[in-house]
């Protein structure tokens, strides 16, 4: 029979924690270890009889939703690390110190005193993803277990070495996040003038010449609900995807700024989901699961790969009465984030919008070639805007600039390890055999 936790000696609670040589991920250090989250940290989960707050509670509420809400209770207090175990968040870490709630389903992590819960948060946002992308649960909705964090390898550094890598992540990342912000200004300022555009487009104003010269009235404008457009609007699959395979799976994450971004893909190779779900140039996907500032964004296939659509977005199949491109400019515009902001349900985790509240939605409509007119119009105008384009591929660059940083931090590449300083493996010892002695 296994021995309680209360019953090992110290050399084998040193044993548990640590992970064997031939077992580590990659080398690290002399003077570092390899060892498992759960010998660490402790890791409970959230209430699941939390009591939901108001918008003026005194304490932070943490879901698995990406924002948290408040409340006017806590059952947790001081520095931990909360993450999202389930939800379109599955796998979010949150840094926090102070008096907080948490909801069932959201772990919480708080340190002892081998590490430093900032060291381990940063090591989360660089290898949390990767680490667990085959050891999540559940179908349409995933979720984590506990062991998941239990046997989470993290290597572990001298303490002062640990303050030391934090303090450089921390002024690295300072300088590319006000570059970043310089680039975001810059990328607002286009959305504005993409908005007054749109709505310009939406209302006639772009095609008055066009329509003087074709002998055509805004009488043949009307406002049409969806549904009298569209002849279908068709959920993606819920199967799982892959990391190579045949043809791409198009996810929430690909959506941005009206077009599908072509990385961080997933494939399938499923016969029967490529011959459902194939998407053909011109079919418009809208995000109906997402946290409540990014629920309902849409982008249009142009037929770059062959492609599929995951469980959370809605292909809308427009009829010969309506143009494609036309409405994925118009899902784009302020009036379809006003409609969306309007009717998406709010949960817990996330906010949604079903397809029967898109059928309802109601855009104005005018004939084939002036919806074509307003198409080529539209994309010469946001043609000169490349450089939009450009500042969105900067902060991506800025993004991956920042993995590398985690990266080369948790291999001691980043210049702040001292040879000479005492092992952890020390620390550790001294740890367990105190745990012994009491």
């Amino acid at each position: 029979m296994a021995k309680k936790k209360q019953e090992l000696t110290s050399e084998e609670l040193l044993a548990e924690a640590l992970v064997r040589e031939e077992d580590w991920p990659y080398k690290v250090p002399g003077n570092w270890v390899w060892t498992r989250l759960g010998s660490n940290v402790t890791i409970t989960t959230g209430k699941k009889d939390a009591n939901y707050g108001t918008a003026n509670g005194k304490y932070m509420f943490f879901t698995c939703a990406a924002e948290p809400i408040r409340c006017n209770g806590f059952s947790f207090d001081g520095e931990s690390i909360l993450l999202a175990g389930n939800g379109a968040n599955v796998g979010l870490a949150l840094y926090y110190e102070g008096k907080f709630e948490a909801y069932q389903r959201t772990y919480v992590i708080q340190k002892k005193k081998s590490l430093l819960l900032k060291y381990v948060y940063y090591h989360f946002k660089s290898f949390w993803k990767e680490y667990n992308a085959d050891k999540q649960y559940g179908s349409a909705t995933n979720y984590i277990k506990l062991g998941n964090f239990q046997e989470y390898p993290i290597p572990l550094p001298p303490l002062a070495e640990q303050q030391r890598i934090v303090d450089r992540i921390e002024s690295l990342f300072d300088k590319l996040d006000q570059a970043k912000e310089l680039i975001q200004e810059a990328l607002d300022s286009f959305e504005s003038r993409k908005a007054a555009i749109l709505h310009q487009a939406f209302t006639g104003e772009l095609t008055k010449k066009w329509r003087k010269v074709n002998g055509v009235g805004m009488e043949s404008w009307s406002v049409k609900p969806l549904s009298e457009l569209c002849t279908s609007f068709q959920y993606g699959t819920s199967k799982k995807s892959l990391t190579s395979g045949k043809v791409v799976v198009i996810r929430m994450g690909n959506l941005q700024q009206g077009e599908i971004r072509w990385n961080n893909l997933a494939y399938t190779d499923d016969e029967e989901d490529i011959e459902k779900y194939l998407l053909k140039k011109g079919d418009v996907l809208f995000n109906r699961t997402n946290s409540p500032e990014l629920v309902g964004k849409t982008s249009v296939y142009r037929g770059e790969f062959p492609a599929i659509f995951a469980g959370y977005l809605i292909r809308l199949k427009n009829n010969d009465m309506l143009n494609g491109y036309y409405l994925n400019y118009m899902m784009n515009s302020q009036r379809a984030k006003i409609y969306c902001n309007s009717v998406k349900t709010d949960g817990v985790n996330q906010s949604n919008i079903n397809a029967k509240k898109i059928a309802a939605f109601e855009i104005p409509h005018c004939s084939i070639p002036e919806q074509q007119e307003i198409v080529r119009i539209l994309d010469d105008l946001f043609a000169k805007e490349q450089n939009a384009k450009d500042l969105i591929d900067l902060i991506d660059q800025i993004e991956a600039m920042k993995k590398t940083i985690l990266g080369k931090a948790f291999r001691g590449e980043l210049g702040t390890n001292e040879a000479g300083e005492e092992s952890v493996l020390t620390l550790l010892k001294n740890l367990f055999s105190q745990k012994e002695g009491k």
